[in-house]
């Protein structure tokens, strides 16, 4: 029986297997794929507070060792499902179940893909999903959105003030997101904007260096030279699992405010819940509010 189950090794997990530890609280990690979650994709982080630059494994790494350090269990297995057995909680995993007296929901979310060939290849060689992230690589060199919603919007404008050129690519014949972020790029000279289209194929040997795009209305396609493309077509968490005793929104987030508290000894930290800002520092922020609610729940 352990104190806190953290389902998830990303950086709210890791987070909050740290407080938990040094509140001297018995903790399992479960991951069932990458430790350090998606940010270990990241080949360069800047914008986290108190280091310049370091990769995003060099990140993951420094985690997983303090967890480790501060004898924090973590085991390879996926989470299928969450049993409320009032006093504890059974995790029913793929190759087994571990029971908690508390349990954190920390598994992150992941960013919608194009789902075209080569794409995992080219990320952070000219794919990126997050300009806040990646955007100041791309300083003077020219660049495509790829998407209509608010995301894809703001991101363009963010890097109309760096980058040469932006063109936007939208699937449908019109852009879904606000009508002033839309204003605001048509009064970029350097913005241009193509709709009804969506990207057939990626272009180059190690590093990206263009697109083909196809017309979903003649089915002609182009070829658009860039640099590199930002994807910004949503994202999609990993919630199914636990929609019987953590409760989802029409997009599959777990509802839950700041407090990171779901129900009776159920948490929640990280990109997976409702949130505005999806950072890496609003992911360890929540990792430590989710592991000290658990720890008073315990106490």
């Amino acid at each position: 029986m352990y104190d806190i189950i953290v389902i998830g090794a990303g950086p709210a997990g890791l987070t909050a297997a740290i407080y938990a530890r040094r509140a001297e609280k018995s903790v399992l990690v479960l991951e069932k794929e990458t430790f350090g979650g998606q940010i270990t994709h990241s080949p360069k982080v800047e914008n986290y507070p108190g280091f310049i630059q370091m990769s995003g494994n060099e990140f993951a790494e420094k985690l997983i060792e303090q967890a480790l350090h501060l004898e924090a269990e973590i085991e390879l297995d996926e989470a299928k499902a969450i049993e409320d057995h009032g006093d504890y909680k059974r995790v029913i995993c793929e190759n087994g179940s571990f029971d908690g007296r508390t349990v954190i929901i920390a598994t992150g979310s992941k960013h919608r893909q194009l789902g075209v060939a080569r794409e995992n290849d080219f990320v952070g060689a000219g794919v990126s999903y997050c300009a806040v992230c990646d955007g100041a690589f791309y300083r003077g060199k020219t660049v495509a959105v790829i998407g209509g919603g608010n995301t894809a919007l703001q991101e363009a404008v963010m890097l109309s003030d760096i980058c040469e050129k932006v063109t936007l690519v939208q699937n449908l014949a019109f852009f879904t997101g606000e009508q002033k972020l839309l204003d605001q790029l048509k009064k970029k000279d350097n913005v241009s904007f193509i709709t009804s289209s969506v990207v057939d194929a990626l272009k180059g040997d190690d590093e990206l260096t263009g697109i083909t795009i196809r017309n979903t209305d003649t089915n002609g396609t182009t070829d658009l030279t860039v640099d590199g493309i930002f994807v910004a077509i949503g994202q999609v968490p990993e919630n199914e699992p636990f929609k019987t005793i953590a409760p989802l929104n029409d997009w599959g987030y777990i509802v839950s405010d700041e407090g990171c508290v779901i129900g009776s000894g159920v948490f929640v930290a990280g990109d997976c819940r409702t949130k505005q800002v999806r950072q890496i520092a609003t992911a360890i922020s929540d990792g430590a509010v989710a592991a000290v609610a658990a720890c008073r729940y315990l106490d």
